[in-house]
């Protein structure tokens, strides 16, 4: 498969998750605001800080209010991680490589791309925010469903699978980090039931709170911490979603388990490791933080690797234009 091409699928299944992960947070904060009790105060600055969006968010609004990160997540154009441009770079990378993928994932896409820019669809965050960010999840996860049940699980589904679990991988790690230091007014709120409502909202922002109920009964932070970060079976606990990612660069660089064929196996390959074997006692004691933030450097250089290894131009290839220029974005963004 040419390089462009992969890029552009990578980046589709990239952009959709990241858009999915966004309406899902601020689906949860909406529903969270609900059962805060008075005086608590807004919690909607942690929303940028789990994008790591707070620098420029700040270069462009005073107030980080419920309307102006809502803006500024959803609609603003500057913010290269907002989800109208991850789903205008999404449906670019699309059209570019419509050879590539089935009929019905692209039908969806440019439905989905053109039912966001409906003024009569846009206008339901005024009206009905919880409609409108439920439609967008729904949409994102239909158009996940297709990618699965419509394209070869050749070379291009695993590289749009590939990016759709290291996308995951990093929101939530990024959602627990930001949990653990930035959530709470105060030490005295732990084990309170302003600490429950977070710690719920934690799980329902990865989708979680269901099977966590199912597999632990009763929420403590020490076991939401273990099931986000090391349960094998949970499709967005950081583990899963290196393992899957593992199994698809596996296959693409045909090395067999235990060997790997180039650096990006070998970066995502130790990466996954230190999951498989992690206890979360011992990553608590020393420092939950602190394990996050190398996580997060470790995962960039992963898909620094990925991209050197399978998406590299030749040195005599013009990298400019709309698309490169937007992923760049993003990816400094996010680093």
């Amino acid at each position: 498969m040419l390089s462009r091409v992969a890029d552009s699928i990578y980046w589709v299944s990239r952009y959709i998750e990241r858009s999915e992960n966004i309406a899902r947070f601020i689906d949860v904060n909406l529903r969270l605001a609900l059962d805060l009790p008075p005086g608590t105060g807004e919690q909607w600055e942690p929303l940028v800080l789990i994008t790591a969006d707070l620098p420029l968010f700040n270069q462009h609004y005073d107030v980080p209010n419920q309307a102006n990160i809502i803006e500024f997540l959803t609609f603003d154009e500057d913010n290269p991680n907002s989800i109208a441009r991850c789903l205008a770079a999404s449906r670019d990378n699309a059209r570019s490589v419509r050879e590539a993928i089935s009929s019905e994932v692209w039908e969806q896409l440019n439905r989905f791309y053109h039912l966001f820019r409906t003024a009569q669809f846009r206008s339901l965050v005024a009206t009905d925010p919880y409609t409108f960010f439920s439609r967008i999840r729904q949409e994102s996860l239909l158009f996940a469903g297709i990618v699965d049940a419509t394209m070869s699980h050749d070379e291009g589904w695993h590289f749009a699978r590939l990016g759709r679990q290291l996308e995951r991988a990093d929101k939530t790690s990024r959602m627990l980090d930001v949990k653990y230091f930035l959530l709470l007014p105060a030490v005295s709120d732990v084990g309170t039931p302003l600490d429950d409502l977070q710690w719920s909202a934690l799980l329902r922002s990865a989708s979680a709170l269901e099977a966590f109920r199912k597999r632990y009964g009763r929420i403590s932070p020490k076991r939401v911490a273990e099931f986000l970060l090391l349960d094998r079976y949970f499709p967005r606990s950081i583990r899963h979603c290196l393992l899957e990612a593992q199994d698809s660069l596996r296959i693409l660089s045909d090395s067999s388990a235990g060997n790997f064929a180039n650096s990006a196996e070998q970066r995502l390959g130790r990466l996954t490791s230190s999951f498989n074997y992690a206890a979360v006692s011992e990553i608590i004691s020393s420092g939950l933080h602190q394990f996050l933030d190398s996580f997060q450097r470790d995962l960039n250089e992963a898909g620094d690797a990925i991209f050197a290894t399978f998406f590299a131009r030749r040195p005599d290839f013009d990298p400019g234009g709309r698309l490169w220029q937007i992923q760049a974005a993003a990816a400094q963004s996010q680093s």
